[in-house]
């Protein structure tokens, strides 16, 4: 197959099989590649009711489509699975050079289902596909475990590797792909409790291409954009997303309020931190660069490196969690990649227990005298490590911000400010909120982007809106939501950063020339020889889209989970009432959009076979109702023990 390598690798852990089956090459047109790939495997195979720490739980791997070839920025990985932190749909999307190195090797996806006897690892090299023991492994951070990998494999390999905290079933764990690049959501957790230590690759194939020639010169055009953008090389590259803590409004201790540019902490705004910058990196192929490289200067990391700093644990960690030294916050995310979790979980979990402490609602006998005042960063690296290890008060931080508010009561849930179990803070009714509320995998700023199509350039995006190619996102901001949905959705599906939304949909190649979506249709017919056009692949977007939300309802979700979050002081007053109005009045325009029941939310049999998803709309009605989202399952957390699974 062009483009694809036409194979899927499925990994049974229980009986220690390897297979490899042929890659259907309607499933393939239909959705694309890495998380279209993943979430139809989801779909079809992990059903209602599935313990997402249980053996029957599956974890899904896919490269892009485009992964692999010439085009650069392409070398993205969807690592997939329910989710053990929001018990619906968790993906996470991650670099470096994994998805490259698999695709190459000749795999499209790598399926693994149940349950190893004992520690793990699988070793792909090209054709020969092994489980190896892992027993010398396991316990070691993601760092150590990747450089033992690479001793024993050589450097020219990919890793993805689990810490501590998979191993420790923490709910935030990560997978962490070459030391510093993380596929969050849980994922962690799940290899953890498949004892699945890590995968390494080494590929050495070639993607083939049906018209190889034409690709190279679109992929030459793409990346001559990338050199030439001025907010690519002059802002991106050089601060890399350090520069949202100027525009990005980071929360404040808790979300008492969000910062704008000029209440940054200075050692914080994104020129303080070049100090201690020693250079820059990128994910595989990358022209862009946009990751920083870090030594620690001082303290009892002093002399420790670390890489891709981002703008969401300086905010989660940092400003959210009420620290502001720079040297700390590059401690936790070191902390954070060495033991494998999620940043912008992990710090909203502190940041909530922080708040409840402030409150009164727990206090340091509940914390076994750890202080949780928002100043003491001494305290909270103390609490990063308890919680990768499920030790002391870090027990309970390791279930999650969402279960945190079950286990604690006494009103905790009024202030945890999350959507389908993730937070990204209380907002008012507009297109932020409403992104956030409909995500496929909760509170989330990847899903839905209103600025994926543009308008941050300032000569494309006005000649887009005046050819009527886009909704202007000040008068239709349903619409500008939809596009942007449907074209984050294509770039996990080809394995696209997304950072480079904006020119692969309307700007690159051939930015005047092309509808939208055109220069990317013209991108993979040139890859797979299929004749793929803007209609197609906006289609597909809103397929996969469709799919995962049909997988989210038959966990529980409902219309009600699309929700607004609000703070207790708003919510209960009138402006409240007014602003659950106006969110609701979006929701049902967004709901009218995609052919969504508006009383239920689910997506109606008439819009699914149109999509070519019969079988989903049979699925749904045979498993309708289901029993209401309320996060994952929890157990009693006595079963914890330190360093161990549950009994």
């Amino acid at each position: 197959m062009y483009g694809w390598r036409g194979t899927i690798l499925r990994v049974d852990l229980t009986t220690e099989k390897v297979t490899k089956q042929p890659l259907d090459e309607s499933v393939a047109r239909k959705f694309i590649g890495g998380r279209g790939f993943n979430s139809k495997t989801l779909f079809d195979e992990v059903k209602p009711g599935v313990d997402p720490l249980g053996p029957e739980n599956i974890l899904c791997l896919a490269p892009g489509l485009l992964s692999g070839t010439p085009l650069g920025l392409t070398s993205r990985l969807e690592v997939s699975t329910l989710s053990p932190y929001s018990g619906i749909l968790g993906d996470g999307n991650v670099g470096g050079a994994f998805a490259t190195f698999l695709k190459r090797a000749g795999y499209d996806q790598i399926v693994i289902t149940g349950q190893a006897s004992r520690p793990k690892y699988l070793w792909i090299d090209d054709g020969q596909v092994e489980l190896r023991d892992a027993a010398d492994l396991w316990g070691k951070t993601t760092w150590e475990t990747t450089d033992l990998l690479w001793q024993r494999h050589g450097k020219q390999i990919s890793v993805a590797a689990i810490g501590q905290a998979g191993e420790n079933l923490v709910r935030a764990a990560s997978t962490i792909v070459d030391k510093h690049s993380s596929a969050s959501r849980g994922s962690g957790a799940v290899w953890g409790s498949k004892n699945l230590k890590a995968i390494a690759v080494r590929g050495s194939g070639r993607v083939e291409l049906a018209k190889r020639g034409e690709f190279k010169q679109l992929a030459r055009e793409d990346r001559e954009f990338f050199l030439q953008d001025h907010l690519q090389h002059e802002v991106i590259a050089v601060y890399g997303t350090h520069i949202g803590m100027m525009s990005w409004w980071p929360g404040y201790r808790y979300f008492q309020k969000y910062l704008s540019g000029d209440e940054i902490p200075e050692p914080l705004v994104p020129e303080g931190w070049k100090k201690y910058e020693t250079g820059r990196t990128s994910c595989y192929a990358c022209p862009v660069g946009c990751k920083d490289v870090y030594r620690i200067p001082s303290g009892k990391y002093a002399g420790e490196e670390g890489a891709g700093l981002e703008f969401e644990c300086i905010a989660c960690l940092g400003t959210n969690c009420g620290i502001e030294d720079p040297i700390v916050i590059m401690e936790m995310e070191n902390l954070a990649d060495k033991y494998g979790m999620d940043v912008i979980a992990l710090g909203n979990a502190v940041a909530f227990a922080k708040e409840l402490y402030r409150r009164g609602t727990l206090t340091q006998e509940d914390t076994g005298g750890l202080s949780l005042d928002w100043e003491n960063a001494p305290a909270q690296l103390e609490l990063v490590h308890q919680t990768a290890m499920r030790e002391g008060f870090g027990n309970l931080i390791a279930e999650g911000m969402y279960s945190l508010a079950k286990i604690v009561g006494q009103g905790a849930m009024k202030t945890c400010y999350h959507v389908k179990g993730l937070s990204r803070g209380p907002h008012p009714p507009g297109l932020f909120a409403l992104a956030h509320a409909t995500s496929t995998r909760g509170a989330d700023h990847l899903r839905g982007r209103s600025w994926a199509y543009g308008e941050n350039d300032p000569e494309a995006f006005p000649e887009l809106v005046n050819r009527g190619l886009v909704p202007d996102v000040s008068t239709d901001p349903v619409g500008s939501l939809t596009i942007s949905e449907r074209a984050t959705t294509i770039s996990d599906a080809i394995g696209r950063c997304k950072g480079a939304v904006n020119s692969w949909v309307c700007a690159v190649p051939l930015v005047w020339k092309q509808p939208l979506w055109g220069g990317l249709a013209r991108l993979l017919t040139a890859a797979t020889d299929l004749d793929f056009d803007a209609s197609g692949l906006e289609e597909a977007g809103e397929r996969i889209y469709a799919l995962e939300r049909a997988f989210n309802i038959r966990q529980g979700i409902t219309r009600a989970d699309d929700r607004l979050p609000q703070k207790p002081e708003v919510k209960e007053t009138p402006q409240g009432a007014e602003e659950r109005k106006q969110h609701a009045e979006m929701l049902a325009e967004y709901y009218q959009g995609h052919g969504y029941d508006p009383e239920t939310g689910i997506p109606t049999r008439e819009r699914l076979e149109r999509l070519g998803l019969k079988s989903v709309a049979d699925e749904l009605e045979a498993h309708l109702p289901v029993p209401r989202w309320d996060g994952p399952p929890l157990w009693p957390l006595d079963q914890y023990p330190h360093g161990g699974k549950r009994a």
